[in-house]
């Protein structure tokens, strides 16, 4: 994460621009709590968890917590399977959602990447449920944890800690697990659509007009109430970071050509770095070069494929060197 970049002031001024007119309208008079919410609340806690371990993670802008949940939908009249991420901010009850026609890892981060761009920044740490696409190994016993290399960049990337349910204890991530229910019986079920977009815009809307202006069931407030005046300037705020999936970070050796190679293409580096290894960033329709501690050239990124991205100044160096090159192989000869 970048630091340094402004926040929000205290409460609806650290909010996303779409959640003002939301804090009216809840405070005004919003929806009960469904049936389902109310039993949730009723439930028992979780293992293993004491009043204080629930305090500190319902802290505002602690916790996270993730999941995916399947559903078939009926889109154009047919039955699609929908693969639901619901993401819920631990304290406020905030809750987003995103369909998806599979779950893989890049659909765990899409999913993510959405609910900080949503809630306008980034929790200290994601609880998940030891998702295959996340979680290499959970050893129940000592309870350590391998996570996927790639969702370790992924945080780093996004300045969060990534956590995972105790195996065999989802309950411990009670809160999303209760939300996917409720996306399912209140957002989706006995709900038809002409498209998959359709469907999408359907989520969009029961998300800001009816599950974050609710009247929660454990709270006894409407998420978007308790998120405003608690929770939005405790995130981290995004600072205009690029999304993860555009970030690349990569290590080239500089050819002969005085060119490092990206996606077939061929970027122009100064001609004293031929043979040495550089560090490359492609991020935001940039690509930029990198030899220890100094940047050595920026390009603008090309979309097409086998190209010549040159900077004219390395190549006139190379040229001059190689004249110089010659005529001292000449001088020499004649001596």
């Amino acid at each position: 994460m970048k630091v340094g970049c402004a926040r929000g002031s205290f409460g609806i001024a650290a909010m996303p621009t779409w959640a003002p007119g939301l804090v009216g309208r809840a405070r005004r008079g919003s929806q009960p709590a469904d049936a389902a919410t109310r039993r949730a609340a009723l439930s028992p806690g979780a293992e293993g968890r004491s009043a204080g371990d629930d305090a500190l993670r319902d802290a505002p802008g602690r916790q996270l917590q993730i999941d995916f949940g399947e559903r078939l939908v009926e889109i154009g009249g047919v039955k699609i399977k929908a693969f639901v991420f619901v993401a819920t901010l631990g304290h406020s009850r905030l809750l987003h959602v995103r369909a998806f026609r599979a779950e893989k890892q890049e659909h765990w981060f899409a999913g993510l990447e959405s609910a900080f761009a949503i809630f306008g920044g980034v929790p200290e740490e994601v609880l998940m449920d030891n998702p295959r696409a996340l979680v290499v190994r959970h050893d129940a016993v000592s309870r350590l944890v391998q996570f996927n290399d790639r969702l370790i960049a992924f945080a780093k990337h996004w300045g969060f800690r990534p956590r995972a349910c105790a195996p065999y204890r989802a309950r411990t991530k009670g809160k999303t697990e209760n939300g996917v229910g409720y996306v399912k019986k209140n957002a989706i079920a006995g709900h038809s659509f002409a498209s998959w977009e359709a469907f999408e815009a359907h989520l969009v809307e029961w998300e800001r007009e009816v599950a974050n202006v609710r009247i929660h069931g454990t709270t006894g407030e409407a998420p978007i109430v308790r998120f405003a005046r608690d929770e939005a300037h405790r995130l981290k705020p995004l600072c205009g970071q690029p999304s993860f999936g555009s970030l690349r970070e990569l290590t080239r050796v500089v050819g002969h050509d005085c060119a490092v190679e990206i996606d077939t293409n061929g970027y122009s580096v100064p001609w004293r770095l031929i043979g040495e290894r550089v560090a490359v960033t492609v991020a935001a329709g940039e690509v930029r070069i990198r030899h220890g501690m100094h940047q050595v050239a920026i390009h603008k990124q090309s979309d097409g494929r086998r190209l010549r991205i040159i900077d004219t100044a390395p190549i006139s160096m190379v040229l001059l060197v190689a004249i110089a090159r010659s005529a001292g192989l000449r001088s020499r000869r004649r001596s």
